[in-house]
């Protein structure tokens, strides 16, 4: 898989850590080994197995029944500035305050860095859902953090 990097990505920000994160693809795979024939177009392959990721994803967290953390996915520096680490922990405390469909709209667009398109074909909705979705996901992000980081 030519994308890898782009999937594990893509699981980590669902799942937030390692091992879940690894479990989630290895499903993924089986999933694709065994379907793979139902493909019809195979320019659509990458998209089509972001969303059966994504979907593996969201079956380990029902089935674990947790909370999804997301810890940042650079790499950061050795020492930060401890303000950065108290505004990026105020963040993750208040992207959890989301509704899922929002929470998972901003994360894929702001931390994974995806267009609107593909966020609409990973969660299988349309595009002005994924606009709308992100629009009002940091509307109230906004609110809830009230101003203090967003413009």
């Amino acid at each position: 898989m030519a994308k890898q990097h782009e999937y594990y990505r893509l699981a980590y920000v669902y799942l937030g850590n390692q091992e879940d994160t690894l479990d989630s693809l290895e499903d993924m795979i089986v999933i694709l080994y065994e379907n793979i024939t139902k493909l019809k177009k195979p320019e659509a392959f990458f998209s089509w197995s972001k969303t059966i990721l994504v979907n593996c994803c969201k079956q380990l967290i029902k089935k674990k029944n947790k909370l999804i953390l997301l810890e940042r996915i650079e790499e950061e520096p050795y020492q930060e500035i401890y303000e950065q680490k108290e505004q990026r922990t105020d963040l993750l405390k208040y992207m959890n305050l989301l509704s899922d469909e929002h929470s998972e709209a901003i994360r894929l667009k702001y931390f994974l860095d995806l267009d609107y398109k593909t966020i609409a074909e990973i969660l299988d909705v349309p595009l002005g859902t994924v606009k709308s979705r992100i629009s009002l996901g940091l509307k109230k992000l906004k609110e809830s953090m009230g101003g203090e980081y967003l413009g």
